[in-house]
């Protein structure tokens, strides 16, 4: 990755296509495309919660062991875009995937069963990792559609599967972190 940017705007993708890094050019709302720009969503989303959890790790202990989890992903998915902006190119490892796994399982011990639905918000910090956990599945999705058209390697589809997972857990601990009541879902009243 010896390439670096030294001008920010080319006026090559004024007329709707843009280039990949093995020199095709595509539209700009080519499968490929699409899924790099929803994974780049999910980055900076990721960027907002960790600026989030850090500016409040003195009030609320423990959420330091979050953003050492979390903090690590947001590189992962910049390797995983520059896997989809350069098809040839491998960065995306297997032990990621466990790693998530590890911190999923972890978490979830302290946690124990969920017992019902619950809904996004209670503060902003769990608000935050819930549209986090939203985009990745976005994220995913796009991929998804991508992989239909261009096979991707296995470990970017269970990568970002895995990571909505640690996402959603991690929007629990932070209630349980924070001292918040989860927010049960409470179906609708069925017509008189």
């Amino acid at each position: 990755m010896g390439k670096r940017l030294s001008k920010i705007y080319t006026r090559t993708g004024d007329a709707g296509e843009t280039g990949l890094a093995d020199g095709r050019r595509v539209p700009k709302d080519h499968p490929r495309i699409e899924a790099m720009g929803e994974v780049d969503s999910l980055n900076s989303q990721l960027g907002l919660l960790l600026a989030e959890l850090d500016e409040q790790q003195g009030r609320w202990p423990g959420l330091g062991e979050l953003s050492e989890i979390l903090a690590p992903c947001q590189h992962r998915l910049f390797d995983l875009g520059g896997e989809l902006a350069m098809p040839a190119y491998q960065a995306l490892e297997a032990r990621e995937i466990a790693r998530l796994e590890a911190a999923i399982d972890r978490w979830n011990a302290e946690l124990g069963p969920l017992q019902d639905f619950i809904l996004p918000g209670g503060s902003r910090l769990i608000a935050q990792a819930h549209v986090c956990r939203s985009q990745a599945r976005n994220a995913e999705r796009r991929c998804q559609q991508l992989n239909t058209v261009e096979a991707l390697r296995p470990e970017l589809l269970a990568y970002l599967n895995r990571l909505s997972d640690l996402l959603f857990v991690a929007a629990r601990l932070l209630a349980r972190r924070q001292d918040r009541a989860e927010i049960l879902w409470r179906a609708a009243s069925p017509p008189a």
